[in-house]
């Protein structure tokens, strides 16, 4: 990483990193169904929103990452990384789990970080998303869940 990175929360006038969920999440409206019920946190460089993290409780020891993105020019840095041991640290003694998709970069960097295959949703993005999601020249159909025990 080439710059320390300072992660906070985020607790009112969230939508003012739309932008920055957009990356992780390209549909508002999706993004509207979590936003307001989840954690938000912003990874910052030198006084820069360059990273978004939101987190929702979806049981006492289940929590589920919604959305985490990193803007293009710091990724490939390190700042995934942080910001994932960052929640891991934060909600110590909670499971936690995520959806993505099924593109080869996102699921490695998923599977270095320690989260496991859980699930599949079939036709989540096709269902949920009102135009193709493309990743990686891959449409994306499934969404995959992975886990990471944190107790």
């Amino acid at each position: 990483m080439t710059s320390k990175i300072q992660i906070i929360q985020i607790m009112h006038s969230k939508r003012r990193y739309l932008d920055l969920l957009l990356i992780g999440d390209e549909q508002e409206s999706m993004i509207e169904k979590y936003l307001d019920r989840g954690d938000l946190y912003v990874g910052i460089i030198s006084g820069k929103p360059i990273g978004v993290c939101v987190v929702t409780k979806e049981s006492e020891t289940l929590i589920e990452i919604k959305n985490i993105a990193v803007l293009p020019d710091y990724r490939r840095k390190g700042i995934g990384h942080e910001i994932l041991k960052f929640i891991e640290q934060r909600y110590k003694g909670c499971n936690i789990q995520l959806g993505t998709g099924e593109t080869p970069s996102t699921l490695n960097f998923y599977y270095s970080a320690g989260y496991k295959y859980s699930h599949r949703i079939k036709g989540f993005f096709t269902k949920n998303y009102d135009h193709p999601i493309i990743e990686e020249d891959i449409l994306l159909k499934d969404m995959l869940y992975l886990i990471k025990k944190n107790i």
